[in-house]
């Protein structure tokens, strides 16, 4: 350790460089690293506060929430620990005098079962015409308490009147109504409760049984099957995989290229006494520094990043992701650095020295 501190403070340009690309493919590893779990998260974020053990779906959707639609009739069919309601519809919204639009998903829910969201702001909706929504639009959209927000393509209107957190659902703000006013949005005409067709039963805790034209889906399942959702978490961890094996590839021919640089030192050195293992273990102490001290600058300029994003970026942070990764590049690189190892104890010191 000695030996390689000591020469990084001889050849500071050279080894700011090494130093220099390892932050760079780090700050890169770990700004992917937190887009994609942040996209993952928007896409099931609303699913996961269900705290849910299966969902009810018809036989023919394939899994799909979108495509389902069952009679409410089959809920009292439904035998467990807890069960709720969804009926679930995409839509748009406006907001009077201002033009842009919002794409949103509408969660149709019965406020005394388990699906009812945390209120973070304001109070739930009490009527058909009110709606509890995301904060997101809050924060993203300038949305208030109070406002009426109207329905593309529908003469329905919606009174904000609380806001919650965290209800995110393939990507899109939740906002939650009664049944009757989801009904209304998707069939452009109320019904009762009981005639409602929903799109599924969700359920929590032993599961008893269900009605045969029901699927029970287990929540994993069901998050793994939303659209486009294994593939973007597929196509992400790929792309990460391969940059900390370039990370490691990159840091490795770095010292290796020094190494060689260096072999009629360390062939003077060896004719004095200096054992390989001794040598070896230097080059290998001065790897991990290099590594850890690229890796540590990615880590803290990705969480200064993190801090100057606008709201509307999928951005978030796991520090289990973070440090799991941090460790991954750190071991590769190292195991990286035994290819130098094996030229230091070929060396010569007869040849190394002329």
């Amino acid at each position: 350790m000695f030996l390689a501190i000591n020469e990084m403070k001889h050849s500071k340009l050279r080894y700011a460089l090494v130093i220099g690309v390892m932050f760079l493919i780090a700050y890169l590893v770990f700004f992917l690293t937190g887009l994609a779990y942040g996209l993952a998260q928007e896409n099931r974020m609303v699913v996961d506060k269900w705290d849910a053990d299966h969902i009810l779906l018809a036989e023919e959707s394939n899994n799909n929430l979108n495509m389902s639609m069952v009679s409410t009739n089959v809920f009292n069919d439904v035998s467990a620990d807890e069960k709720a309601i969804l009926a679930q519809t995409a839509g748009v919204i406006t907001q009077e005098d201002v033009d842009e639009k919002v794409n949103v998903q509408f969660f149709g829910i019965v406020p005394d079962q388990f699906l009812v969201p945390n209120i973070i702001e304001g109070e739930m909706f009490t009527n058909d015409n009110e709606t509890v929504a995301d904060v997101s639009l809050k924060e993203q959209y300038s949305l208030s308490l109070g406002d009426r927000i109207t329905l593309a393509g529908n003469d329905k209107e919606l009174t904000i009147v609380g806001f919650t957190e965290d209800a995110k659902f393939n990507v899109s703000p939740v906002l939650y109504t009664s049944i009757r006013a989801n009904q209304e949005i998707r069939f452009d005409q109320p019904e009762t409760v009981d005639e409602a067709p929903i799109n599924a039963i969700v359920t929590r805790g032993q599961l008893n049984d269900t009605p045969d034209e029901l699927e029970t889906v287990n929540i994993a399942t069901f998050i793994n099957e939303l659209p486009g959702y294994s593939a973007q978490v597929l196509t992400f961890g790929f792309m990460i995989g391969f940059l900390i094996i370039i990370a490691a590839i990159v840091i490795g021919i770095f010292v290796y290229v020094l190494t060689m640089q260096k072999s009629e030192i360390f062939g003077v050195m060896k004719a004095q006494g200096i054992s390989s293992r001794y040598i070896s273990t230097s080059v290998i102490a001065q790897t991990f520094l290099l590594t850890a001290l690229g890796v540590m600058i990615g880590l803290l300029s990705t969480l200064g990043t993190s801090l100057l994003l606008p709201e509307a970026v999928p951005f978030q942070i796991k520090i289990e992701f973070f440090t799991g990764i941090s460790g991954l590049i750190i071991v590769i690189a190292v195991l990286g650095a035994f290819f130098s190892v094996r030229s230091i104890v070929k060396i010569d010191p007869l040849k190394a020295i002329g």
